[in-house]
């Protein structure tokens, strides 16, 4: 009895093997069965819609399939990307040092002076005690987020917050409460639950917005956000992306915009935008930035940020400085662009900033309609998002303008968005997704 009894539990035990391995799914099946919200068009849009080549010298004009369009994709807010004294600058700093110098991290052996001239710059000229460089963007706000919370705090953030935020968040272990965009009435609702809940744990409250929206072009509402600070005891970290270069008096950002400077605890910049570079930064009090050079792992453990880029942002900087007429020159097209867009009863939503979103109505099919006429038979070249980005039945047609534009190309850009609209609103488009090919 005790052998049989043994000979099933051997018969069962291997059976429930069998079964777990037939359960056992590759990880890889995903790749071929979902391709994702987007990945499910990749054999539609891909190299025109999506994984786009624009070939040339940075500019307003650029080659796509081909044939030269007007292109208004490109962050390249004050038109330095091929400025001839930043290229001079460029080329400098690789003859000199090469790519791979500094060798290693700048804890380990990756630091040097220009690093710390940069930072010395770039705290001055946003008004900070102290700013530390950051290899990326994305990854640098990331890792800001991971180094400065943990999980006895609370994170209050807004609706629309970019991608890399809600990445840095997703680090986090501790409790998060999110308002909807701008709505300040509804943050101090989340505020007041995010301190009965950190003095419960024993912890802070840190409250993330953006200066500028990169979708929208509306501002965040720093100034109202920072009158609640003394109210509600938190600290208040802005990605300002799409401000840094643009807003304010000097280009200092959109807190020099609003007057609050010395309110914002954290400032984030990227060189991506304004600076046509590559890295970021992060500046505030000297002993917050000090606890961060020592606490971000994405910088701890990353190479150093290559001399002909440290270089590079140092002449970007002088000139962004120094040189007002290039923030003069975007904002007289900004101005051209979207008040001419207005007249002509276009909806570019509440942008205050250089961001022009042009919305439309409709579904996926005719906003690949509508952007395969734009860039074939008007020769303009601009991003485009719908659903899942967006709501259902919006188009976003978003136009970055910058300071290599002119008015000639303002004025024709208006005018083929206004037939774009009319043709939309007589169905004109087709919303067979299919039909694109």
């Amino acid at each position: 009895m005790q052998i049989s009894n043994f000979s099933a539990y051997k018969s069962n035990s291997y059976l429930c093997k069998q079964f777990k391995t037939l359960l056992t799914v590759d990880i890889f099946n995903k790749c071929t069965v979902n391709l994702g919200p987007l990945g499910q068009y990749a054999d539609q849009t891909e190299g025109y819609f999506m994984f786009p080549k624009l070939e040339g010298e940075i500019s307003n004009k650029m080659m796509f399939k081909g044939k030269e369009r007007l292109i208004w994709s490109l962050n390249n807010y004050l038109g330095l990307a091929n400025h001839p004294d930043v290229r001079k600058a460029d080329a400098e700093a690789a003859t000199e040092f090469g790519m791979a110098y500094p060798m290693g991290a700048r804890m380990m052996s990756g630091q040097t002076v220009y690093h710390e001239q940069l930072e010395r710059e770039l705290a001055s000229f946003v008004k900070r005690e102290a700013a530390y460089l950051l290899n990326y963007g994305y990854q640098g706000m990331v890792s800001v987020i991971n180094s400065l919370v943990d999980r006895k705090d609370v994170i209050v953030y807004d609706s629309e917050a970019h991608a890399c935020i809600i990445d840095g968040m997703r680090l986090h272990f501790g409790k998060r409460f999110v308002y909807p965009h701008n709505n300040i009435e509804n943050l101090e609702i989340q505020l007041r639950r995010a301190k009965k809940l950190s003095e419960l744990n024993g912890g802070g409250i840190l409250v993330i917005t953006e200066g500028v929206y990169g979708m929208s072009g509306d501002l965040g509402k720093l100034k109202e956000i920072t009158d609640l600070k003394q109210k509600y005891d938190f600290r208040l970290l802005v990605d300002d992306a799409h401000g840094f270069g643009t807003m304010g008096p000097t280009g200092a950002g959109t807190d020099e915009y609003f007057g609050v400077q010395d309110k914002v605890d954290l400032y984030f910049g990227t060189f991506a935008k304004s600076m046509a570079g590559i890295g970021g930064f992060i500046a505030g009090d000297k002993q917050v930035i000090k606890y961060l050079m020592y606490n971000m792992r994405s910088q701890i453990f990353a190479k150093s940020l290559p001399m002909p880029m440290v270089i590079g942002a140092l002449k970007r900087l002088e000139m962004l400085r120094n040189q007002p007429e290039h923030r003069e020159k975007l904002w007289k097209i900004v101005h051209a662009l979207q008040d001419g867009l207005k007249a002509k009863g276009l909806d570019i939503g509440n942008t205050e900033s250089p961001v022009t979103p042009v919305m439309l109505y409709g579904g996926v099919g005719e906003a690949t309609q509508i952007t395969f006429d734009l860039r074939e038979n008007y020769n303009i070249f601009c991003s485009i998002v719908s659903y899942p980005v967006v709501p259902k039945g919006v188009i976003l047609l978003r136009l970055i303008p910058t300071a290599v534009h002119t008015l000639a190309d303002v004025e024709y850009t208006i005018n083929a968005f206004a037939e774009v609209k009319e043709k939309l609103d007589q169905k004109k488009y087709s919303t067979d997704m299919a039909d694109i090919s």
